[in-house]
């Protein structure tokens, strides 16, 4: 699975940093590192919605708050 976060400027003062960090912690944590490839890109153009995050090439706006809710949905539950 391929997770990208936007820490282009507007994704990152919203957040995306926090967001890198959480998933950073929650892979290792989750002995996820084999299954999933975290990476940053520079601005996806979607300023608006958020912070960006594709998985797989899905599109998704999240929070800081969103952030365990949609790590363990997006991203935990569909490598069982």
């Amino acid at each position: 699975m391929k997770v990208v976060v936007c820490i282009g400027s507007s994704c990152y003062i919203k957040g995306s940093g926090k967001v890198v960090t959480y998933l950073q912690y929650k892979i290792k944590e989750d002995g996820l590192g084999n299954k999933v490839e975290l990476s940053g890109t520079f601005c996806t153009g979607q300023c608006q919605k958020g912070i960006c995050v594709t998985v797989d090439g899905k599109l998704y706006s999240v929070s800081v708050d969103s952030m365990e809710k949609f790590y363990e949905e997006e991203i935990k539950a569909k490598l069982k």
